[in-house]
């Protein structure tokens, strides 16, 4: 892995342990992991060549899918209980649901101009 990657998987996952405790006063150690993973996606995709809505909505996406298999992983199959969406309307086996996607759209939007800025910072490096 590169420095650069490296660096953005570990920023990404400080920033989702933090929101995490800041959202719900609590993480686990799977989800920082999670979140380096979702904020290298967001990364590769904020410097393709198309429109900042699709940027968005594609990040919204990455990060969805990478929470449904978190999920599907360490919830369904081995059983920790790190969360569960069940109770929620329009959620998917528990792991996702329609509340958190949108959530995660909103916050594409300025992730999205997150990467853009570490991508010019990192790159002067």
């Amino acid at each position: 892995m590169s420095l650069e990657k490296a660096v953005v998987f570990a920023l990404g996952g400080m920033a989702y342990g933090l929101l995490e405790l800041l959202w719900r006063g609590w993480t686990h150690w799977t989800m920082p992991i999670c979140g380096g993973i979702c904020f290298l996606i967001m990364y590769v995709i904020a410097r393709l060549d198309i429109p900042l809505v699709r940027k968005w909505i594609l990040s919204a996406a990455g990060t969805v899918t990478v929470e449904f298999y978190t999920g599907c992983i360490v919830n369904l199959s081995l059983g920790w209980s790190v969360w569960d969406y069940s109770d929620l309307p329009y959620n998917l086996l528990g792991q996702i649901c329609l509340r958190f996607s949108l959530m995660w759209l909103a916050l594409s939007v300025p992730g999205t101009a997150l990467c853009s800025l570490l991508r010019n910072r990192l790159s002067k490096v």
